[in-house]
């Protein structure tokens, strides 16, 4: 089997952590290159059609959220200008990349300490995961994690002070993509790309 070149696009270092596990745990040999770390979706919505056309040469791999799109098709037609190139496989987490975390319900509510019942099968349904997360470590029965994952009463921060850190753990120790797929259909969708995708390149 040949290595495959690749470049990460990603919102945030959680998103890229889950690219990188996601990659290694593929059926394909991939060899990543470049990390971009956007911090948030705008930076990857201006550049976008730039990467399209680096694609030819060289192909990336970019995660970013659902971000209040209907759907991921509308947000794809909305981003680029033209025809997606085959190297490009942009993929959106349905409604966040925590849904994709949460599919893995049962490995996640032991991490967080909380029932598994709270946690709902059809999880690319949440509309905001995030929030989701942060509502269910609200319950959680480990101290340390609910200070780190939930903001400070008071503060006008939107998450708590290690929740990169805390989720980061999670993806790297714990989690499984293989069961979260069965739980979240825009993973699914995601893991089959990365199994089966060939790039191709002009001559």
């Amino acid at each position: 089997m040949s290595e495959i070149p690749i470049n990460l696009i990603f919102e945030d270092e959680l998103s890229g952590s889950i690219l990188c596990n996601l990659l290694h745990k593929s059926k394909q040999r991939y060899i990543i290159g470049q990390y971009y770390n956007s911090r948030g979706f705008g930076w990857i919505k201006k550049r976008i059609n730039g990467f399209n056309n680096a694609a030819k040469g060289m192909p990336y791999l970019v995660l970013t959220d659902l971000n209040r799109y209907e759907c991921p098709p509308i947000l794809i037609e909305d981003w680029l200008a033209g025809s997606k190139h085959h190297n490009l496989l942009l993929r959106v987490a349905v409604s966040e990349v925590e849904s994709w975390l949460l599919g893995c319900r049962t490995a996640f509510a032991k991490f967080l300490g909380v029932n598994e019942d709270l946690i709902p099968t059809n999880v690319d349904e949440i509309p905001d995961a995030k929030n989701f997360v942060i509502n269910l470590a609200r319950k959680s029965s480990k101290k340390h994690l609910r200070s780190d994952i939930v903001p400070e009463e008071g503060s006008t921060a939107k998450v708590g002070p290690d929740y990169n850190g805390r989720l980061i753990y999670f993806v790297e120790d714990l989690w499984d993509p293989n069961i979260a797929k069965e739980f979240s259909p825009s993973l699914q969708k995601t893991i089959k790309v990365l199994d089966e995708f060939q790039p191709i390149f002009s001559t």
